[in-house]
């Protein structure tokens, strides 16, 4: 049995960018922050942040994405992908999450709305 999955809780570091491919495809990306804390061995706390870069695929998400502003707390459920592209004669390798559900948990919004699946094109070109 294989599974990818990924869970991630976070706030969203800028607001949502909705984007289309070069096939007029259109799809959305969410830079997603996770921070973990720990204490060091002298007692002192630490904390690091990492960043996500997440893809949501579809127009359904267009209206949805119109509301998700920079420090939105999210809940992303998706896969793990990594693709590499070339520029400058450099090559690069990157990972994303290929969303496939959101929920907004902003205690503001006192509600929680999620996101409909919207399934990916089999032609996804690299960006």
């Amino acid at each position: 049995m294989f599974q990818n999955r990924v869970t991630l809780i976070g706030f969203l570091g800028k607001d949502a960018e909705k984007r289309a491919t070069k096939n007029d495809i259109p799809y959305t990306v969410l830079s997603l922050a996770t921070k973990d804390s720990w204490k060091d061995r002298a007692g002192e706390w630490q904390s690091r942040t990492e960043w996500h870069r997440c893809i949501v695929w579809g127009a359904k998400f267009a209206a949805f994405a119109a509301d998700i502003k920079k420090g939105a707390h999210l809940q992303v459920e998706g896969e793990l992908r990594s693709r590499e592209y070339e520029k400058d004669a450099v090559k690069h390798r990157i990972v994303e999450i290929r969303t496939k559900s959101i929920l907004k948990l902003d205690r503001a919004k006192q509600q929680t709305e999620a996101v409909p699946q919207e399934a990916e094109p089999s032609d996804v070109p690299p960006f």
